[in-house]
This record gives structure tokens, C-alpha cells and sequence, in this order.
């Protein structure tokens, strides 16, 4: 293995390098995006069973002493309950972009390990057969077996390049897919705990006026 790695050249140690992240990266995302590491079963629960003032209360204390994403977003709907529903509405959003964002925190390293170990590799050949006709005298041109050599260590590069595209482009395609669901769930729940809180039948009014607070 270490010939192998050597024989690919400077190329190869970059490729093992973007390797090593690009793993390193993947298995920190899976931890991460665990689905009740961002969508704790309680809050579901809680948020579907919230129809009174004490179980709202109860929610809030969860979502205090929880450091999800979903708990997070959920407290804010909560502390803002004195808002208008539109400006609570905007507020939300804000903040869930903000929480998406950490969600798909080293995603592009990854999409880029993806786009750039192929071609990484590909330079790694290059440079590998220019190398190698370049010290073939004309002594040599007849030595096929040395030359079929060179040619597949040259390639070396290229594979290695192509194997740690692939598994990354995999992870990076389900990581994202994961995201979105993870978004379109906590999308769901935080509208529903707005439904709870505010009457539906009551018109927009000034600030702090048209919001029906089950806590009182």
C-alpha cells in the first residue's frame, strides 16, 4: 500500500489527504443528522399534543433544556407568541435558514472532494506520462514492459481520484436528501405549533394585538 501511494507521486498525498476529510466529514454528518438528534421524538409529541396553557408551558421547559434544531425554532415560536402572526411568521424563517445553514454545515467540502479528486487524479496521470516519456531515451523505446509499467502506475492517480469521488458523491446526494427532509419536518411542526397559538378566525391588527395567548 505504501508503494502504491508513493509511486502516485505528490498528486497521491493530496488525494489521501481529501480523502481523510471527505471521511472524516461524512462520518461527523452522520452523527449530526441523526433524525431525533434534530427531530427529538418528545417535541413531536409535545407540539401535536399542545392544546392548553399548561402544555405549552410544558413545551417551552423541553425546548429550554433541549439544543436541537427543532427545540430552537419551536422556543422562538413560543416567546414570540405576543407577536403578530406574520412578523412571528418572518421571524421563524429567519432562524430556520439559520439552523438549515448549520445542518448542511461541511456539505460543500464534500461536493468539492467530489468535483475535484477525479481531476485531481487525471493531473496525477498527466504529470505521471510526461514523467515517464520523458526519461525514455531512445534506448529505451523498445523496452514495452518498463513502459506498460510506468503507464499503470501513471494511472494510479486516476483510480485513486475516481474511488474517492464516488463514496463522497453517494454521501454528499444522501446527506442532502436527508436535509430536506429533516427542513420539510421541522417546517411542518413549527406551522403547527403557529396554528395552536393563534386563532385563526382573528384578523391582522397592530403589533402585539391580534395574537390569542394560551398561557393567560
Amino acid at each position: 500500500m505504501l508503494e502504491f501511494i508513493q509511486s502516485g507521486g505528490p498528486f497521491m498525498w493530496l488525494l489521501i489527504l481529501m480523502s481523510v476529510i471527505s471521511l472524516a466529514l461524512v462520518l461527523e454528518r452522520t452523527v449530526a443528522l441523526r433524525w431525533r438528534r434534530v427531530l427529538p421524538a418528545v417535541l413531536e409529541e409535545r407540539v401535536e399534543a399542545c392544546s392548553s396553557a399548561s402544555e405549552l408551558a410544558a413545551l417551552r421547559s423541553i425546548c429550554d433544556a433541549d439544543q436541537s434544531p427543532l427545540s430552537r425554532l419551536l422556543a422562538g415560536v413560543i416567546e414570540r407568541r405576543h407577536w403578530v402572526r406574520a412578523e412571528n411568521i418572518d421571524a421563524l424563517q429567519t432562524r430556520a435558514r439559520k439552523e438549515v445553514a448549520g445542518l448542511e454545515r461541511g456539505l460543500v467540502i464534500i461536493e468539492v472532494v467530489v468535483g475535484s479528486a477525479p481531476l485531481l487524479g487525471l493531473v496525477g496521470t498527466l504529470h505521471g506520462l510526461i514523467t515517464l516519456f520523458g526519461d525514455f531515451g531512445e534506448a529505451s523505446l523498445g523496452n514495452n514492459a518498463a513502459l506498460a509499467k510506468g503507464i499503470s502506475i501513471a494511472l494510479n492517480t486516476t483510480l485513486t481520484g475516481l474511488l474517492i469521488a464516488i463514496p463522497s458523491l453517494i454521501a454528499w446526494s444522501y446527506f442532502n436528501k436527508k436535509v430536506e427532509s429533516l427542513t420539510i419536518e421541522m417546517e411542518t411542526l413549527c406551522d403547527l405549533l403557529v396554528q395552536r397559538l393563534y386563532a385563526p378566525e382573528e384578523p391582522q391588527r397592530e403589533s402585539g394585538a391580534g395574537l390569542r395567548d394560551p398561557l393567560a
